[in-house]
């Protein structure tokens, strides 16, 4: 059987479905968990079908998860857990407590967790993975206007605008599909690209401060002083600031620290061609070939991360001449 096939029948079994995503959610992690709810609740309307996940007031013009799923309606549920590479990333830990998981994915799947998995690391998103199984399942399922908007958001979204390398023929077939479904994609596009007065103050330091070596490895170290000063709260997203480095024509790679509640510091990592996944992995994390995450727990980890960087800059770039 087809595993887009063996998850709808794994959907059918099951009159209550909780879906979840990753902590800290980007457009796809949102785009494809609310839609996946959408598609469901259209198709199966007398299932119970609730996403769950802390709430992101900047995300507010995706969707919002519900609220209120009390810890009782796990007990006889499916629980599907999308764009998650793997499970201490997962938002809210009750995911453990349902019947059955499903995990759907695009990142390499180094933590294979789930009694079902469909991950497809050559796939531009998640949300593109989610229309390639509602297609494949297309006389069950409904796809109301708004899930379709939602896919839409989230492939526009970890594409970089069809700009990064997992962008695919099926990705541009899959999205002009989508426009076919009653949603403006001029408004997606500019909810995507806005950013606040704060956001872009901050933009600037970051370019007025990253770090550039001069391997091209390049880094930028974000202190909740340095990201309160700009008016925003120490649990705001500086997400929008991450592919900035990449538009400076010398930089090959870069890291930025951004500090936690608990002064350790997350660390987006993004390359523009050595694979810096397994730098990832040795720090806690993992990721995309050309886009990853990891942890610091101090400054010396900081420095210990920008030195392999700016070393697996220079080892390709020797290799390359």
């Amino acid at each position: 059987m087809a595993i887009e096939t063996a998850i709808l029948e794994k959907i059918k079994q099951y009159q209550t479905i909780i879906i979840h995503r990753h902590q800290r959610p980007d457009p796809d992690c949102i785009g494809s968990q609310l839609a996946l709810r959408a598609i469901l609740r259209a198709s199966f309307p007398e299932k119970t079908v609730v996403a769950v996940g802390k709430h992101y007031p900047g995300f507010d013009w995706m969707g919002q998860a519900d609220q209120e799923v009390s810890d009782d309606t796990y007990h006889q549920a499916l629980v599907i857990v999308v764009d998650t590479a793997n499970q201490p990333r997962v938002d809210d830990e009750r995911w453990q407590t349902g019947a059955a998981v499903i995990k759907i994915d695009h990142h390499p799947n180094d933590d294979a967790f789930g009694d079902l998995q469909w991950v497809l690391p050559q796939a531009s998103s998640t949300s593109e993975i989610i229309y390639d199984w509602f297609e494949a399942n297309h006389a069950d399922l409904t796809m109301p206007d708004d899930a379709a908007r939602l896919l839409y958001a989230g492939i526009v979204g970890d594409t970089g605008r069809f700009m990064y390398p997992a962008t695919s023929a099926n990705t541009f077939a899959v999205a002009g599909k989508l426009l076919a479904y009653d949603f403006s994609m001029t408004a997606v596009n500019q909810a995507e690209d806005e950013i606040s007065p704060e956001m872009a103050r901050l933009s600037a330091y970051a370019y007025q401060n990253l770090e550039i070596l001069p391997s091209g490895a390049a880094y930028l170290k974000l202190t909740d002083e340095i990201v309160e000063s700009f008016g925003l709260a120490a649990s705001d997203s500086t997400s929008a600031i991450v592919p900035l480095p990449g538009k400076i024509t010398s930089v090959v790679a870069w890291a930025i620290f951004v500090e936690s509640k608990d002064k350790t510091f997350r660390v987006r990592l993004r390359s523009k061609g050595p694979s810096i996944n397994e730098l990832a992995k040795r720090h806690g994390g993992g990721g995309h070939a050309l886009a990853s995450g990891a942890a610091a727990k101090d400054q010396a980890e900081i420095d210990q991360v920008i030195h392999e960087l700016d070393q697996l800059v220079a080892d390709t770039k020797g290799e390359n001449e």
